[in-house]
């Protein structure tokens, strides 16, 4: 911290304080005598305290120059003058001047030792009940503990992020990290297995011991499933990484692992010459959706053959139309089982296939129910049938868990099933293992599954790869949709999508309304997409960069990537204005009004509203524009009409969004 300043002194007063982020305007009087106004995450300060503050001074263009903190110190009062001062100041509820000056006077330097260890003490103050003596005592230890955690993880975690582990574990913070600090990075998005190792090695953890080797196995699986989408490693490549990670011998992580079988969350499976490592939760969710598949299968009650085809003929007579062989048999195919697949690439004709099943469904009475796993997904499908489509969240009722675990729960389940006959579920390339799992447990035995997607397309962004495993099992009708429909046949992207799938190398010389290859030096293609982003497509489409265009790019890394993209797009199209607001997040990021930025991991907990309903959940991959930036409130972001309020703390699950990874560009752009 050479380059930062450092102040020591009191707080003379709080400006603007959050409770929830630990965001705090002040005043403090340095050692020197100087008055200068801090901003940061300070949590929990009141005047009087004092600390020890390191940051840099900037100009703010309102308030002028201000010390941006990026680390404090909130040391401890000592003596009586010291004590009573801070107790004077109000920071513990139910404690003012008078009653401050009642305490310190009768218990002198004891004074904080007798407040958080024996507040049955202080009801033998005149003006003190007991009730009130032990609220005090709670407010004292809260602020205390707050205060010991900061203290005890200044070197290693930022002070936003302590923030979050406190609002998350409480008094308890403390004592979990010091039982076992590896929880740090299983529990928090943000912080690494790195950061969590040197925090282990400050309390003496061992380079070789069995809790450091096994949270080093613990964590090497979830980044192959969280980074990878996998739902098993081989034992080999698992120890190999492991190793890896934390410098040890291969032999000593191979010697851990196999002891953990079973046990620690993670179970074997012998396959062919190897050994298959799953967490234990993927393994008995791939089980589970195995199983309730052919539950699903064998239950439902066929509709008949005959009844099907007078059906699909009927159908075709009040719609004059005549389906495709392939799309009657889709159509078939999802009457006659219990599960179906429809499968096919862009333009053939699988919405027309849904619209049939609707209108088969209402006349033979059967309740439905169309979903799909993302926003806007669900309202693509919603547009293109006519008729109501939820996100697989939505029908399945979610709601954030009440026990401070990061994770959904879903009201919809064994003990509360689904009430539809028929449930269909479009982009079903989608869905990962734990939303499976998840959603089939809410069927009611006897209902019909239809999955509809692309089998061509990337897998989900979580772990494993659902609607592949289900084709490739072969227990299940699936239908291929492969022909080009006339209304489709003109499109350049529809025409080369099925050419790549196909093996051929797409057609680059034709050129069409929706399809064009230029080649471009490397160096040269962030100007020119800014030029099509800000004049060509416009023109031609009456689309912007926020509000219709997505760009998509391999690698996050390079002149070409996401980093280096979105910073150019920011600067040229949406550049520092008078008339935009602007945060600059503890990382360096800066998030701007009317600038494009994507949710980058599951939040089940986060609250947003829309069109006055209330709702929970924003998910990896939804992309938003932000309408406010506030350095006291955090940004505020819509994404598609859900407007969620971010605080400072919880920036870290944000990335700019003007241009993203093909993964996570799937039902999302």
């Amino acid at each position: 911290m050479s380059d930062m300043t450092e102040v020591s002194g009191s707080v003379d007063s709080v400006i603007f304080q959050s409770s929830d982020s630990g965001y705090c305007v002040c005043d403090i009087e340095a050692d020197n005598g100087e008055l200068i106004t801090a901003v940061g995450i300070m949590p929990y300060l009141t005047a009087g305290d004092r600390v020890k503050v390191y940051g840099n001074y900037v100009t703010h263009s309102v308030y002028g120059r201000q010390l941006k903190v990026e680390k404090y110190e909130k040391l401890i009062p000592k003596g009586k003058d010291e004590m009573l001062k801070y107790l004077s100041s109000g920071a513990i509820k139910g404690i003012g001047p008078k009653i401050a000056e009642k305490i310190v006077e009768q218990y002198g330097d004891e004074s904080f030792n007798v407040i958080s260890d024996h507040p049955e003490w202080l009801a033998q103050i005149r003006g003190i009940s007991r009730k009130k003596a032990f609220e005090m005592s709670e407010d004292f230890k809260e602020k205390a503990g707050v205060r010991e955690i900061l203290d005890f993880c200044k070197d290693t975690i930022p002070v936003a992020t302590v923030m979050r582990i406190y609002k998350k574990w409480g008094r308890n913070a403390l004592n979990m990290i010091r039982e076992n600090p590896y929880r740090l990075c299983s529990d928090f998005y943000g912080i690494s297995f790195k950061r969590a190792d040197e925090m282990a090695k400050t309390i003496g953890v061992e380079p070789e011991s069995y809790e450091r080797i096994k949270c080093a196995i613990q964590y090497s699986l979830s980044i192959f499933s969280s980074r990878d989408g996998h739902t098993y490693v081989k034992a080999d490549k698992l120890c190999s990484a492991a190793a890896s990670l934390i410098g040890v011998d291969e032999n000593k992580v191979k010697e851990t692992l196999s002891s953990m079988n079973g046990a620690d969350g993670i179970c074997f499976v012998n396959g062919d010459n190897e050994v298959k490592v799953y967490k234990k939760t993927s393994y008995d969710a791939e089980k589970y959706i195995a199983r309730k598949l052919l539950v699903l299968e064998n239950k439902a009650i066929s509709a008949g053959v005959e009844n099907v085809y007078s059906l699909v003929e009927t159908i075709e007579a009040e719609c004059g139309i005549q389906y495709a062989k392939m799309q009657r048999k889709a159509i078939e195919a999802s009457l006659l089982y219990g599960v179906s697949v429809i499968t096919g690439g862009p333009g053939t004709g699988k919405t027309t296939v849904i619209k049939a099943l609707i209108r088969i469904f209402e006349k033979i009475g059967l309740r439905y129910a169309l979903c799909a796993p993302t926003g806007r997904a669900s309202k693509r499908m919603s547009e293109a049938t006519s008729s109501d489509a939820k996100t697989i969240h939505r029908l399945l009722e979610m709601t954030s868990s009440q026990d401070g675990k990061d994770e959904a729960v879903f009201m919809r389940n064994e003990n509360n099933l689904l009430r539809e006959d028929v449930i269909i579920v479009d982009e079903a390339s989608m869905i990962d293992v734990p939303l499976m799992d998840s959603f089939l447990r809410a069927i009611k035995p006897g209902a019909r599954l239809i999955l509809i997607g692309d089998v061509n397309q990337l897998p989900s962004v979580g772990e494993g790869n659902v609607l592949k495993d289900v084709i490739n099992s072969e227990c299940f009708c699936v239908t291929f949709l492969n022909e080009i429909f006339r209304q489709s046949e003109n499109s350049g992207i529809v025409v080369n999508a099925h050419l790549i799938n196909n093996g051929k190398y797409p057609d680059l010389k034709e050129k069409s309304d929706d399809f064009f290859f230029v080649s471009k030096d490397e160096d040269d293609i962030p100007s020119y997409i800014v030029e099509l982003c800000a004049r060509r497509i416009p023109k031609k489409f009456s689309k912007t960069v926020f509000d219709g265009i997505q760009i998509i790019t391999p690698s996050k890394k390079g002149v070409c990537g996401t980093v280096n993209l979105n910073s150019f797009f920011q600067k040229t199209l949406n550049p520092p204005s008078p008339e935009k607001s602007e945060i600059t997040t503890p990382s360096g990021r800066i998030f701007r009004t009317g600038g494009k930025i994507m949710q980058i991991r599951n939040d089940y907990d986060i609250e947003w509203e829309r069109y006055g309903e209330d709702g929970t959940g924003i998910f990896n991959g939804e992309i938003g524009v932000i309408e406010e930036a506030d350095s006291d409130e955090g940004i505020l972001v819509n994404f598609d009409e859900k407007k969620v309020r971010y605080e400072m703390s919880m920036l870290e699950e944000l990335e700019h969004g003007s241009a993203i990874p093909v993964h996570q560009s799937q039902g999302r752009a």
